[in-house]
């Protein structure tokens, strides 16, 4: 599972990355309508160049002007990226609080890190208050693509009037879902604690009962998962009496980590 979130990580940030590079062009130069009338044919690369180096990012000068102020192009799409991000964030979000809730009446395979005294009502209970925060502003963030897209849609012939609504949300996006990303690694990710919860819901569930079907068959395997649930036993100790299976060959068969993996 955590495997799956990195991987979300890794690819947002290459689609981030990608974001990034368009944002570094700029219409500069264009002038009024992308033709550059009456301006200095080195104004454009001299600004770039002196910006560049006082921001510490690089910008560049459009190779098509055109389209450089006809649209909005480039912030709808780093936009997508950041929606894309914060969608994965709130999956991530999501999961982990769900996964930490409890400790007896849900999951609790997870234990968060206690980073407030606890419940107003209930004392001792740890609340998903940062996965709730990052929550929170992955939503605002998707707010935040609505009104962006929309300023770009609002391109019409040569010009797009709409340049400052689409770069407001933007940065807002970028700084609360960058500021939310690291408050989440910190207060939240980095003290995770597995418990055993996890380990015994596997050995209690029925989804093990896949591992015997290359020994026994679907049809057994199946009767034996349905007994399994009836009953309010566990696979193994239906199998015991259902197959002539040994131990060692119920522990190869029931063992879950064997289940994360293609078989041999």
């Amino acid at each position: 599972m955590f495997k799956g979130y990195a991987g979300q990580i890794e690819r947002g940030r290459r689609r981030i990355e990608q974001a990034r590079e368009e944002l570094s062009e700029v219409a500069l130069g264009g002038t009024a309508v992308g033709t550059g009338l009456n301006t200095h044919p080195e104004f454009a690369a001299r600004v770039c160049a002196t910006v560049s180096e006082r921001a510490g990012v690089t910008i560049r000068e459009s190779e098509n002007h055109f389209q450089a102020q006809a649209t909005l192009d480039g912030a709808v799409a780093a936009s997508g990226a950041l929606r894309t991000v914060a969608v994965s964030l709130m999956k991530i979000a999501n999961d982990i609080r769900l996964l930490a809730s409890g400790p007896r009446t849900g999951l609790g395979e997870l234990a968060l890190p206690e980073v407030q005294p606890g419940s107003s009502i209930m004392p001792g209970k740890v609340n998903p208050v940062i996965a709730e925060s990052l929550i929170m502003v992955a939503a605002q963030v998707l707010a935040n693509d609505q009104a962006i897209v929309q300023a770009g849609e609002w391109s019409f012939f040569e010009l797009n009037t709409m340049l400052p609504l689409a770069g407001y949300n933007l940065i807002q996006s970028i700084e609360t879902l960058g500021n939310a990303s690291r408050n989440f690694a910190e207060q939240c990710v980095e003290g995770l604690q597995a418990t055993e919860r996890g380990p015994e819901m596997v050995e209690r569930g029925l989804a093990i009962v896949t591992g015997l079907v290359p020994m026994i068959g679907y049809d057994l395997s199946a009767a034996i998962a349905h007994e399994a649930a009836a009953s309010g036993r566990t696979v193994r100790e239906v199998a015991r009496e259902k197959t002539d299976l040994t131990e060692e060959q119920l522990d190869a068969g029931l063992d879950p980590f064997k289940m994360t993996a293609p078989s041999e």
